[in-house]
């Protein structure tokens, strides 16, 4: 057994090899170096003594860097601080917050292509998607500055002479961001510029397996906080696993808990959080279907599905997992889908010519693996994929790439596993439809309730399509991919996928504490709905 003082020993060594080249670029043109291990703790001062987690590359296995994570000191600690430092916040007038937001938005602006790199090195998404994450949040900062002379109340007219009723918003308090792998910054940068901008102090944990994308992203947040004399704690990190977020998640100094992962976690999740009475916001599972009629335009369908279920190799909450094609045209839309599946190569994210990135873990390949024998089992024809790629070139031989995947199984039936379970890999079914009805009916069986995308030329048909009886997904598209939201509306599922909603709309009337005020400027206290009190006669 190694002896305390030799395990601490190692954990303090370097790391045994040099880095590649391509990780090292990337890494100290963020100021990260990974010789020694990184502290992955900022509440105002960088610290970190807790378990290591290591941060490794998935497109070839790399080990990139160790990170210290939080101990149970260091959470309690960065709780406090967070909790100090919006008690300066919340006095900041709003437009002077948005200026901060600004000012963010400029320097994150200046290192985009960096940390887009960064992304697709750690994450594994390919260098566009890296780098259209990284706008993600810089359009957030945007719209959070706007928003920061736009957070409004209302008046609301009262029935008593001289009186007037005010809605008024005030901060919150502190909101803690649990982002998931797979947008390891754009959930965070979703947050953050509504929680500043509303007045909040924002504590961020980060998915075990992406720290060094919230680290790069903290030091730029953290360097502007400093220089208009806003407390570090303001935008504050905890890295860890399971029990970093177990503090975070049921400690009563955090009055909002913002969490984006899987349907099982955010359950628990959510009971925590409701179980002390704070406010919670759930992104969840996606299980994303597209229907395609026999008017849609191929050339625009086609495209759109072959990114929604391949591209980020199927792990985005919005990629198309589901695929309803209606009897008439299942021939040539699953031709010309299969052409762009087999014309497609795996590569490294980074190279600006690759479509298809590895998956994140091996965790995911074999959840990937699962997924394919269920298929074959259940008797589904597997029309192309099913396998992992075999004899790529190092250094690609280290990395988790599989191949992009279509099944037909032999019926639709959403109560199964293989139409009702997000498989968050790229594993697309296929099924086949006469009615719109009928397709309506099986794109709102399943539990989860994120995105959808319906195929037409028809306006009969949009109009079932997003009417009442339409899909009930949080996100309802015509003639667009069920992938790629924009910033500007609120962003989120309903059902299963927890009825939250982040970024632009009204998602930041979430993170803002309500309070109705009836104010009395008459020389009378009279009682609402004509009621009289008095013991006089």
């Amino acid at each position: 057994m190694i002896s305390r003082r030799a395990l601490s020993s190692l954990r303090r060594a370097p790391l045994a090899r040099g880095l590649s080249s391509r990780a090292s670029t990337i890494l100290h043109a963020l100021d990260i170096h990974s010789e020694t291990e990184l502290e992955g703790v900022y509440d105002g001062d960088w610290t970190g003594s807790g378990e290591i987690l290591e941060s490794v590359c998935p497109t070839t296995g790399e080990v990139l860097a160790r990170v210290k994570s939080a101990t149970p000191a260091e959470v309690e600690r960065a709780l406090e601080r967070s909790r100090e430092a919006y008690k300066v916040l919340r006095t900041v007038p709003a437009p002077k917050r948005g200026e901060i937001l600004r000012q963010i938005r400029e320097a994150l602006s200046a290192k985009r292509d960096d940390l887009g790199a960064l992304i697709s090195l750690e994450m594994g998404k390919i260098r566009t998607e890296g780098e259209g994450e990284v706008q993600e949040f810089v359009d957030i900062a945007d719209y959070g500055v706007g928003l920061s002379r736009m957070m409004n109340g209302r008046v609301v007219s009262s029935e008593r002479p001289g009186h007037s009723i005010l809605e008024v918003p005030n901060p919150l308090g502190v909101v803690a961001v649990l982002s998931a792998f797979n947008f390891p910054v754009a959930v965070y940068g979703w947050n953050l510029a509504l929680s500043l901008a509303a007045g909040n102090a924002t504590l961020w944990k980060p998915a075990p397996s992406t720290p060094l994308c919230s680290i790069a992203v903290t030091k730029i947040v953290s360097s502007v906080l400093e220089k208009n004399g806003v407390p570090g704690a303001a935008a504050g990190l905890v890295t860890g696993g399971k029990a970093v977020g177990e503090a975070v998640v049921g400690s009563s100094d955090v009055d909002m808990v913002s969490f984006t992962g899987s349907e099982a976690v955010g359950r628990e999740v959510g009971k925590v959080v409701q179980g002390r009475f704070g406010k919670v916001l759930l992104e969840l599972g996606g299980n994303n279907a597209a229907v395609v009629m026999p008017d849609a335009d191929l050339n625009m369908a086609v495209p759109a599905v072959f990114f929604g279920a391949v591209g980020t190799a199927g792990q985005r909450c919005t990629s198309t997992r589901r695929l309803y094609l209606q009897s008439s045209i299942v021939q040539k839309f699953l031709s010309r889908l299969e052409g762009l599946y087999q014309s497609v190569r795996p590569g490294d994210p980074l190279d600006r010519s690759t479509l298809l990135g590895p998956l994140h873990t091996r965790a995911a390949v074999n959840i990937y693996h699962d997924a394919v024998d269920h298929l074959l089992k259940t008797g589904a024809e597997i029309l192309t994929g099913g396998a992992p790629y075999k004899d790529l070139p190092a250094p690609l031989n280290g990395g988790n790439f599989v191949m992009p995947t279509i099944a037909i199984p032999q019926e639709v039936n959403v109560k199964d596993r293989v139409w009702s379970t997000e498989t968050f890999a790229p594993v697309l079914t296929v099924g086949v439809f006469d009615e719109l009805e009928q397709a309506i009916e099986w794109n709102n069986g399943v539990p989860q309730g994120l995105s959808s995308s319906l195929w037409t030329r028809d306006i009969r048909n949009v109009g079932k399509w997003i009417g009442p009886a339409g899909s009930d997904a949080g996100i309802v598209n015509v003639n667009v991919g069920t992938s790629g939201a924009e910033i500007g509306a609120a962003f989120g599922g309903n059902k299963s996928t927890g009825w939250g909603r982040e970024s632009g709309g009204d998602a930041w009337k979430q993170y803002v504490r309500w309070s109705a005020c009836t104010l009395n400027f008459s020389d009378e206290a009279p009682l609402a709905q004509g009621v009289q009190f008095s013991n006089t006669a």
